[in-house]
């Protein structure tokens, strides 16, 4: 029985409805988690805390202090660390690449700051300040000490407020060590040298000579400590905290997770206890930054990070075993402090250097002697380090030979798709090999109907006979993912990039653009929205705008898929990708449109060669005409009057 024309017309329609029915639930799920994605990595800004309104004893709104006619404002937190550094006698510290002083009350290492890195790219920006001394905000210091046993007390050996003396140096620098001294009056003398050398490296020689008739026992020890919670990134591909490598295994501890730990009993805290046999590193990193403890390589030591709740102090420690000193004996311990930038070559060059550890220590050179192993590894390289470690050593390349980060990162994508240029082709011929076959695959949907099911059968044999695989064009978009993640994750964490100039106003790579609609990209005698606002999403940059257009151009290579939900969605997704991407690094959007143009012509070349010339300027064209009404495209079809 032949079913009626109007029976046939109606199911065909109620079909179709309901392919647009799926493709738009599709399309709405997918914006959906978009969404969701979006900001869970771009959380809106926390509103900045109220300032308290001083009350007085009856209730009742006091007015401000006022001192001769002025708001006596509270100190900055400069003007506190200025008077916390006041506060006690200090010998100074300058190399090549820090600044500070060291304090005589404990022998603490709390103020230090970096020569070359400075808070902004503004002209006259101040320093970065890495340490800070209790008693300013965000204090950070390393200090040392021993821990008595036997017989000793903890007032006869030097702690965190121990008085030292200067007994040799002047200036902490590269080519003037300093030895501190402190008699604890029962027989006892402490000395502490410290060295520093030309980067980010000091070296502190602990030693206790007994000058009493008895053996006496006690064991050295490291800290580096942090007041309150320092201030974070908190963002969720970053780890800022607690950095441990023993012997061999790397762990990481967030800021956060610490007052989660385990509470230990002897350490009246939370804490994670770590025995070291061989070789091991334990400190503070935060996103560019790191304070890490270094003990002598092959030395046995206990690693301990905890959190003391009473006074909200992060610490990280480094505890040798206990030494025995004879009477008229000495004894020495040796460890070194990496406070400084997380720099690639340099780190690098501390864990590969034979023997460097004995020349800071006075000591021959011994080229079999173990270096800083895994130190390379404070950098967070993420989960997929075997992409992250080779992108980041290639761009640094580079950026030595070009002499330009932002042209470095150009012609890494030139590399990285020259390496998937094999894949690439495969999938462009692919494509051009699927378009050949398009008419085919029109008559076979003619004669198939509406039975999908010996569609899909034959649409399967015609890729059988032709060699033509429909995946293939997936390929090196599977593949292109990890890669942009991993240079995201390059541009992100590591200090290379940081502040790294381009040309004209893009100072700062790991920046968003800086440039903005808003005054003509900088033609207009106003200043640009502020990064994170919600005129700076809408008023976008310069390279967010090449990004929707190189993604736009690209997609043109091929027409406008005929289904009007799916032809919807590509259309748009040029622009939310633009949007989307505008508050991303600077450098990360420089790569994707180099890979965008790249890839837009060697799809164009490679189709061209197979005979399946892209008409590029035809679709173009068709993107600009206006699209018939929905009757009036059904009148148009063939056989319809």
């Amino acid at each position: 029985m032949v079913e009626p024309a109007a029976t046939s017309r109606m199911r065909q329609g109620l079909s179709l409805m309901d392919d647009q029915n799926k493709n738009l639930l599709l399309a709405t799920v997918l914006s959906f988690l978009v969404i969701v994605v979006w900001y869970v990595m771009f959380p809106p800004p926390e509103p900045a805390p109220p300032v308290p309104t001083p009350v007085a004893a009856d209730g009742t709104t006091a007015a401000p202090p006022v001192a001769g006619g002025a708001v006596d404002l509270p100190p900055t937190r400069e003007e506190q660390r200025v008077e916390a550094l006041g506060a006690t006698a200090r010998i100074p510290v300058d190399s090549p690449r820090i600044q500070g002083s060291i304090s005589l009350k404990g022998g603490r290492i709390d103020d230090l700051s970096l020569k070359g890195y400075r808070v902004s790219v503004d002209p006259g920006a101040a320093n970065v300040t890495l340490l800070s001394p209790v008693g300013s905000p965000g204090a950070q210091y390393a200090l040392y000490g021993w821990v008595p046993g036997g017989e000793l007390t903890f007032d006869q050996v030097p702690g965190a407020n121990t008085d030292w003396t200067l007994e040799e140096g002047e200036t902490l620098t590269p080519a003037t060590p300093i030895t501190l001294r402190w008699d604890n009056g029962s027989g006892l003398i402490f000395r502490r040298t410290m060295a520093v050398d030309e980067d980010f490296l000091f070296t502190v020689t602990q030693s206790v000579e007994n000058t009493t008739g008895a053996e006496v026992r006690l064991a050295p020890y490291g800290v580096v400590a942090r007041h309150g919670l320092p201030e974070q990134m908190n963002f969720f591909i970053l780890h800022e905290g607690v950095v441990k490598m023993a012997d061999g295994k790397l762990t990481e501890i967030d800021y956060d997770d610490m007052p989660k730990m385990d509470f230990v009993e002897r350490e009246a805290a939370r804490a994670e206890v770590t025995e070291v046999t061989q070789n091991g590193w334990i400190g503070f990193t935060d996103h560019y930054w790191m304070t890490t403890l270094v003990p002598a390589p092959g030395t046995a030591f206990t690693a301990v990070a905890k959190h003391v709740a009473a006074a909200d102090i992060f610490q990280t420690e480094a505890r040798f075993p206990a030494v025995s000193v004879a009477p008229g004996a000495t004894a020495t311990s040796e460890m070194a402090l990496f406070a400084g930038a997380k720099e690639w070559e340099t780190i690098r060059h501390y864990e590969n250097d034979p023997g460097f550890f004995a020349r800071l220590f006075g000591e021959t050179v011994d080229t079999d002697r173990p270096q800083i192993k895994g130190f390379i590894d404070a950098i967070d390289w993420g989960y997929f380090y075997f992409l992250t470690k080779p992108i980041f050593a290639g761009l640094h390349w580079l950026n030595a030979l070009i002499g330009n980060m932002g042209l470095a990162i150009i012609a890494l994508t030139f590399l990285i798709k020259a390496i998937l240029f094999p894949l690439a082709r495969k999938s462009y011929v692919s494509m051009a090999r699927m378009k050949e076959l398009q008419p085919e695959m029109e008559k076979l949907k003619e004669r198939a109907g509406d039975d999908r099911q010996k569609l899909q059968k034959e649409m399967m044999e015609l890729y059988k006979r032709e060699k033509v695989n429909p995946a293939a064009g997936c390929l090196p978009i599977l593949l292109q993912i990890p890669i942009f993640f991993s240079l995201y994750k390059v541009i992100f964490v590591t200090i290379e990039l940081r502040h790294a100039p381009f040309f004209g106003p893009f100072r700062d790579l790991s920046a968003p653009d800086p440039t903005s609609i808003y005054n003509l990209f900088g033609a207009l005698p106003w200043a640009a929205p502020e990064p994170g606002s919600i005129l700076a999403l809408i008023f976008l940059g310069i390279l967010p705008i090449l990004l929707g257009i190189s993604m736009w151009f690209q997609q043109k290579l091929n027409p406008a898929p005929t289904d009007p939900t799916q032809a919807a969605i590509f259309a748009w997704m040029p622009w939310i990708f633009m949007f989307m991407l505008a508050p991303f690094a600077s450098g990360l959007i420089v790569y994707w449109i180099a890979n965008n143009v790249i890839t837009f012509s060697q799809q164009y070349l490679i189709m061209w060669s197979h005979g399946a010339r892209p008409d590029f300027f035809g679709n173009v064209k068709k993107s600009f005409r206006k699209k018939p009404a929905p009757v009036e495209a059904e009148a148009k079809k063939p056989g319809k009057k």
